[in-house]
């Protein structure tokens, strides 16, 4: 601890040196709710009593793509073995019943050549399915019913395919993979920005390739009551973003601070910093947009819940000039600075006069401090001057 206060200034707070610290066993964490949404964008709600089961079956590849890599293997792997036994089996009844396991004459014409046991069956079901012709089994003109089992087997197999394959690709190519990408500040931070209490948060993309149309949410879920009484337990509302475009659209090729300005219409304009120690609230925040190498929507998720929201902090820049070009320090990411910010609500602020009168009671007491040290220092220098004389 004594390097890390050498090399860290006093002003500064680094969220990755801060995320195990332990806490005395004399105080114990409040017990709170649980989250809505994981830190990395996992939703946590448990789906429960589903009785129409069959309704994922209706709609099979997209029940495929969401299941777990070790299931669509093993789906994939038995795909192909259950066809391949199952034809199999077709083609030796078709041999069986032709005739042709048993040894005839040179004259004798089998439905398949080269087919005496269900394991050169079995072979010839994989050769058909897969197009690989070795040579020796073939199909003869001798069996009708051998043609349209050639035929229904190579269909079967194209599907198979399609699906297996597309399913393959698209479990590949998803969209959060490229999520794990696009990082968020571990803390959220509540300061004054252009004179006005603000709720921050920052985000970055760690890619070259950028997130085209890419646009941000925030959200605020709390538990809420109704006037009829009504319990709502996630009542989610909508919160505005200070974005002089007008839209929530960003254009993220750096780090970027989303901003949302506290006023008569936010959601937080009667939580002071002491409300948000005891208050359970989660801020979810929602970033979409479309991959520009793949061109699939992707959306990145995360939330802050009241511990993880900073009072009276902000952000540090991580972006610098450096020979002609613009530099970004992601070690900066998520450190944060303590600065000047009232405790009280944004609207308690605006009923005492707004950060005009927050400044002038700041400033007033900043030059009574320097008043008095200077007032001692003349003290001590007339005491010296005595001594001398």
């Amino acid at each position: 601890m004594l390097s890390r206060k050498g090399l860290v200034p006093d002003d500064y707070l680094l969220t990755r040196l801060a995320e195990n610290v332990l806490q005395p066993k004399l105080f114990k964490a409040k017990p709170r709710k649980a989250r809505f949404v994981a830190k990395n964008g996992a939703c946590n709600v448990a789906h429960t009593n589903i009785r129409e089961q069959g309704r994922f079956l209706q709609d099979v590849f997209t029940t495929l793509v969401d299941l777990k890599w070790l299931h669509t293997l093993i789906i994939f792997t038995m795909s192909f073995l259950c066809s391949w036994l199952l034809f199999g089996m077709i083609w030796w009844l078709i041999a069986f019943a032709h005739g042709d396991l048993d040894p005839r004459g040179d004259d004798f014409v089998p439905c398949v050549t080269d087919v005496q046991s269900f394991s050169s069956a079995f072979l010839f079901s994989i050769e058909v399915q897969v197009t690989i012709g070795f040579g020796g089994r073939m199909v003869t003109e001798e069996c009708f019913s051998a043609i349209l089992i050639l035929i229904v087997q190579n269909i079967v197999g194209l599907l198979i395919n399609a699906i297996m394959l597309g399913c393959i690709f698209m479990k590949t190519a998803q969209a959060n993979r490229r999520a794990e990408t696009l990082i968020f500040s571990k803390h959220a931070v509540i300061s004054v920005r252009n004179n006005k209490l603000c709720f921050m948060m920052r985000l970055g993309d760690l890619r070259k390739s950028m997130i085209i149309s890419a646009t941000v949410r925030l959200q605020v879920v709390r538990r809420t009551t109704t006037e009829e009484g009504e319990v709502v337990p996630l009542n989610q509302i909508d919160i505005h973003l200070d974005n002089p475009v007008g839209t929530n659209g960003v254009f993220l090729v750096s780090p970027l601070i989303i901003c949302h300005v506290i006023d008569k219409d936010s959601p937080l304009y009667e939580l002071s910093a002491l409300d948000l120690q005891h208050e359970d609230i989660e801020v979810i925040a929602v970033l979409e947009g479309v991959v520009e190498t793949t061109g699939i929507t992707t959306q990145a998720r995360t939330s802050y819940v009241s511990e993880e929201i900073l009072w009276g902090q902000r952000f540090v820049p991580t972006i610098s000039e450096e020979d002609g070009m613009y530099a970004v320090d992601y070690s900066k990411f998520g450190n944060t600075t303590k600065v000047p910010t009232p405790c009280c609500s944004a609207k308690q602020l605006d009923e005492a006069g707004g950060m005009a009168r927050f400044k002038l009671n700041e400033g007033v007491t900043l030059r009574a401090t320097v008043r008095r040290r200077r007032g001692s220092t003349v003290v001590r220098r007339s005491k010296v001057e005595t001594l001398v004389n």
